[in-house]
């Protein structure tokens, strides 16, 4: 067993990525955050229950188990700001969500441990990505990469009010084939839910640099608000009676977007 992340292999062309899932902090750091970065608050909470039914599509799941304050697995590791102009997290951020210092004074860490952070860290999850990616291409000529993030639903410091319910992300289309927007986009609109398609949130790092559809990659990202099947407030609790609502929908909305690939794959032969 990996302490970077888990992989359970699946035979169906679906792979559920869940980059920030982790709340793991290595022992040897610990020393170097504050008391708020050690509540580890950014993660993206129970995805993995909420996806549990990813297993039933026949998906392979793969989950990081460290902590996005440690480094953030959905940004380049160049830190290039995806979101030009706005304010975002860095690779390895300094600052939280609402802007609350993550270390101690003196102890952000330098050009160096970024760079080793990347070796450590960043680079076996994005080896195991791309490795699960090409080995489902050998089987099937087009693949669906389902990229699953949750984020608090009120953020001042990185969005206006209150976010959609579901918020979709393709890069303005560039990341996966239409039908497989379109079919995303009707689940969510059949559900109760609020929901908008590349608004604040267009698909992050993972989402953009393995999304290829002429190359049989179709990548969508959901960035879900916690609010829809979570406390957001710390000790951060799953809502079983609250999820039962959303989870339906999300369910659809990857099994829509599967069937279209799916489809795309039978016409392929």
């Amino acid at each position: 067993m990996s302490e970077l992340f888990f992989l359970e292999r699946g035979t169906a062309p679906l792979l559920i990525s869940i980059p920030h899932l982790g709340t793991r902090i290595p022992d040897a750091m610990r020393d170097q955050y504050t008391d708020i970065a050690l509540t580890v608050a950014d993660t993206d909470w129970h995805l993995d229950r909420l996806y549990a039914f990813g297993k039933a599509l026949g998906a392979t799941m793969l989950g990081a188990r460290v902590s996005r304050y440690v480094i953030d697995l959905n940004r380049p590791s160049n830190d290039e700001s995806l979101y030009p102009g706005q304010t975002t997290t860095s690779l390895c951020p300094t600052e939280s969500f609402r802007g609350e210092p993550l270390y101690r004074e003196g102890h952000a860490p330098n050009k160096a441990e970024r760079e080793r952070r990347v070796a450590t860290f960043w680079q076996p999850y994005h080896d195991a990505l791309r490795a699960e990616l090409q080995h489902l291409r050998t089987q099937h000529a087009n693949v669906l990469l389902w990229e699953a993030h949750s984020i608090a639903s009120v953020l001042p410091r990185l969005f206006d009010g209150k976010l959609p319910d579901l918020n979709i992300g393709t890069q303005d289309g560039r990341t996966a084939a239409a039908p497989v927007l379109d079919a995303v986009k009707q689940a969510a609109a059949a559900g109760p839910l609020t929901w908008i398609a590349n608004g604040r949130f267009k698909g992050g790092f993972i989402t953009r640099h393995f999304g290829a559809p002429h190359d049989g990659i179709h990548a969508v990202q959901l960035e879900m608000c916690q609010s829809t099947y979570m406390s957001e407030d710390a000790p951060f609790d799953y809502l079983p009676d609250v999820a039962q609502k959303v989870e339906p929908v999300v369910r659809q909305m990857v099994s829509g977007a599967l069937d279209v690939v799916v489809a795309m794959n039978a016409s392929a032969r």
